[in-house]
């Protein structure tokens, strides 16, 4: 096995990573009222759903990788800082 095969390998297996990340994320996002997000202070329930639900059609298709960066990262945004704000409205 040449070292491109291991590459190819380990990219497909961060593409199926960064694809679980964004189902979680768009899955998560649908479970929360969108009195939760405008009490948490972020953006719209629907703003949010839009965002990571063309972030999950972009990581299917073969487009430009500057584009699936952007979405993964909002990806990353939505676990990171809206996730626990919305979950911390209902530990209250």
């Amino acid at each position: 096995m040449d070292i491109f095969a291991v590459q190819s390998y380990v990219m497909l297996l961060v593409m199926f990573v960064l694809l679980a990340v964004k189902i979680f994320a768009f899955v998560n996002s649908l479970l929360h009222s969108a009195e939760e997000y405008e009490a948490a202070g972020k953006l719209t329930k629907t703003a949010w759903c839009l965002i990571l639900g063309i972030g999950l059609v972009v990581q299917l298709l073969p487009v430009g990788l500057l584009l699936n960066l952007a979405f993964t990262i909002a990806a990353f945004v939505y676990l990171a800082d809206v996730r626990p704000a919305l979950l911390g409205l209902r530990r209250r």
